[in-house]
């Protein structure tokens, strides 16, 4: 029976959320509970169970969302943490949900779930407003005798048919009403092998405690050679019933699928679409296309009008008029003005500017989910991912890296063995998240002008291409990962739901205005306070020199192979390891501009505190932006996620790899500005010749092959 018990004059359920990866599980709980919950097209989304709580009548039903699972033999963390929760709590009642679309694969989790006995009820989600296929979803509950219910997960109306179904349910189990699920290859499989299970039907009465359907259960995860249940019931013996049970299912859900829905007219994957998109051929550069204009439109055309529009609001109506207010009262050459002129308003005003620009690419970032697209992008990158010994499942991490390095961290639980988890977690970093676009986009645009968008685009590509070559050593030195299961599903291509969007949209929104006025803020004031005070604490109003300056000039040297050996520009990548925007706004609080219009002319003058003399040398910066110390969050989490040791060891090859990449690219970029580009590109073009000659020679002489400097070759050649 389920667990109920009292609060106030309401009667509490307990329910227990569970589905296969992508149908509609996390929709369907964010409409119950008004949560609002990352919805993806992808498993590795809801990585540990969520819990939500809604008022329906009088009971409060708390649900609990867990992760994504096939079966009830866990293949990975993620479905772990599920089947754990629902063999600690079998009691509870289940809402299993399907989408009606996959329905054939989803029952398979669905009688696996009636094996063991629990309370369910059976949710068909249909997604999509044109049916694809039809079920007679009453004669299928009859069949499984159960009770089955057909919603639309992101309909408000679906509460109604839900809450009542769960209540309904509670009350049958109250009255004493048994599960009596129809699943008839379960007797015939039992008893074609009673003599393998005879010798063990103690172990499994004592560990299961005479619970018929819990050992029923057992019984069936011993056939199937479950490695949970065989340490659990200290059995050795291998049964190899695996196929058979695994038929049995099958040919019941065929046998189903048959009589109660009708043959479905979409498959995924062999849409007119997918022949395009997955192309072997071109797949990537249509990718890579799609890429090119995302960031075009978010950065030089609908993105820098808004931001421009926003910036000008900003400086009319609330910058100038409180900087005049702050003057007339207190004095130009206050302290305090000068800390709300520089830190808050020049500070935080130059970042805050980008939110039309950070709202934009989150949309696009949506619009791709949303339809599909990016569950594509994930197959498309599977191949080359699994030849570096990542995992398709690996993608998923990365890409969610764009948006977030610290979100994206999370999502590597979901490997399936610990030095893929590792690895993973050490090459999120790498990739653009959304803090460092608004550096490329300033600072480059100083330089580059409309042809920012290759660069933009260069750096994305960069953090790839790293990131991979890393996986590659990792896997053939110390972090050789085992082989992983990867299911890849392909949602229909839908169109990007309108609500969802704009609740995606306004989520990143707050989480960037609360950045902006929290840790932001914070750190821009200690960045002001540290700029703007001696060493013995002498507020400094005209000469003299800060704190940050003695410190930034100690460690510039540093820099001076790499183009950028300011101590202004040192300080701004210190105060970025707490936030990578705050680089930005300590340029502008140095050079004492506030709009990023400003920060891109100050950064060309000579005569600001901060400024660049080359383009090799803004590139550079850049380069070393992309890829040096992850931020202050993204590395606590990675502490709790893959330990000091590995967090350490990540930090340090990062910023090794940070500053080699950035020593070759400025070098070969100077190389350009002072010989010509043909001059060098013909001499690098020259080098590779010869090396790749080189490599050809000793491979033909390993394999063997004739050899054309025999003469003078001490090697014995073969003909």
């Amino acid at each position: 029976m389920t667990v109920t018990s009292s609060l106030g004059k309401s009667e509490v359920i307990d329910v227990n959320l569970v589905g296969n990866p992508n149908t509609g599980k996390t929709t369907l709980f964010n409409t119950l509970t008004n949560a609002h919950e990352h919805v993806g097209n992808w498993h590795g989304v809801t990585v540990e169970e969520k819990t939500g709580r809604y008022r329906y009548q009088d009971h409060e039903i708390n649900i609990v969302d867990l992760p994504g699972i096939y079966s009830l033999s866990p293949l990975s963390f993620e479905e772990k943490v599920a089947t754990d929760y629902i063999f600690s709590h079998n009691n509870r009642i289940i809402i299993n949900i399907c989408d009606a679309s996959n329905l054939q694969r989803n029952l398979y989790l669905t009688l696996s779930l009636m094996e063991l006995g629990c309370p369910i009820i059976l949710l068909v989600n249909q997604i999509d407003k044109k049916k694809i296929c039809k079920i007679d979803f009453i004669g299928l509950g009859k069949a499984l005798n159960i009770k089955v219910v057909y919603i639309n997960a992101g309909e408000k109306s679906c509460k109604k048919q839900v809450s009542e179904a769960i209540i309904d349910l509670t009350n049958d189990l109250k009255n004493g009403k048994k599960n009596n699920y129809n699943i008839p290859y379960l007797k015939y499989i039992l008893n074609e092998n009673y003599d393998k299970l005879k010798e063990i039907d103690e172990k499994i009465a004592k560990n299961t405690q005479n619970n018929l359907n819990l050992a029923q259960f057992y019984k069936i995860k011993l056939l199937e050679d479950d490695e949970d249940i065989k340490n659990k019931l200290e059995v050795n013996e291998n049964f190899d019933c695996i196929e058979e049970v695994a038929s049995s299912r099958y040919n019941y859900i065929y046998d189903l699928m048959e009589k109660f829905s009708s043959k479905r007219s979409y498959v995924y994957g062999e849409s007119s679409l997918d022949k395009i998109l997955l192309n072997r051929f071109l797949a990537l550069p249509i990718f890579l296309l799609i890429l090119f204009v995302c960031f075009y439109l978010t950065f030089f055309s609908i993105g820098a009008w808004l931001s421009d529009g926003l910036g000008f609001l900003l400086d009319k109506f609330v910058s100038q008029p409180l900087i005049d207010f702050l003057i007339d009262r207190c004095g130009s050459g206050s302290w305090l003005v000068s800390l709300i002129e520089v830190a808050l308003i020049g500070g935080v005003g130059s970042i805050l500017t980008f939110l039309p620009q950070v709202a934009l690419l989150f949309f696009f970032l949506s619009l791709l989910e949303d339809s599909g697209y990016l569950s594509r992008v994930a197959f498309v990158f599977e191949d080359i991912l699994g030849k570096v010994g990542l995992s398709g499942k690996s993608v998923y991490t990365l890409l969610m890296g764009f948006g977030c390095s610290t979100t994206a961290v999370l999502t590597a639980r979901n490997m399936e063995d610990k030095n893929s988890k590792i690895k993973i977690g050490l090459l999120t970093p790498y990739m653009s998240c959304s803090a460092k676009f608004p550096i490329y986009a300033v600072l480059g645009g100083a330089f580059f002008g409309a042809s920012n968008i290759f660069v933009i685009v260069g750096l994305f590509l960069l953090g790839i291409v790293i990131a991979i070559t890393l996986s590659y050593i990792y896997e053939k030195t110390f972090l050789k990962s085992k082989e992983q299961s990867f299911i890849l599903e392909f949602p229909p291509y839908r169109m990007m739901s309108i609500k969802r969007t704009f609740s995606v949209l306004w989520q990143n929104v707050k989480l960037f205005i609360s950045r902006v006025g929290s840790l932001i803020l914070a750190m821009n004031v200690i960045v002001w306070v540290l700029s703007n005070f001696t060493i013995t604490f002498k507020f400094i109003s005209s000469d003299g020199v800060s704190m940050l300056e003695t410190f930034g000039r100690l460690l510039a040297p540093l820099f001076v192979p790499l183009g950028f050996g300011s101590w202004g520009l040192v300080s701004a990548l210190i105060a970025g390891i707490v936030a990578k925007e705050v680089v930005l706004s300590s340029i502008a609080m140095f050079n004492g501009v506030e709009s990023h219009k400003m920060i891109q002319v100050s950064v060309l003058s000579s005569a600001s505190a901060v400024y660049f003399a080359s383009g090799s040398s803004a590139i550079s910066f850049l380069v070393f932006c992309l890829l040096y110390l992850p931020c202050i969050s993204t590395f606590s989490v990675l502490l709790k996620e893959i330990g000091a040791k590995w967090t350490f060891i990540g930090v340090l090859v990062e910023f090794v790899v940070a500053y080699l990449t950035t020593f070759v690219i400025y070098t070969v970029g100077r190389c350009f500005e002072v010989f010509g580009f043909w001059k060098v590109f013909l001499t690098i073009l020259a080098v590779l010749i010869i090396v790749i000659s080189v490599v050809v020679v000793v491979k033909n002489c390993k394999k063997g092959k004739t050899c054309p400097f025999k003469s003078i070759c001490k090697r014995k050649c073969k003909r």
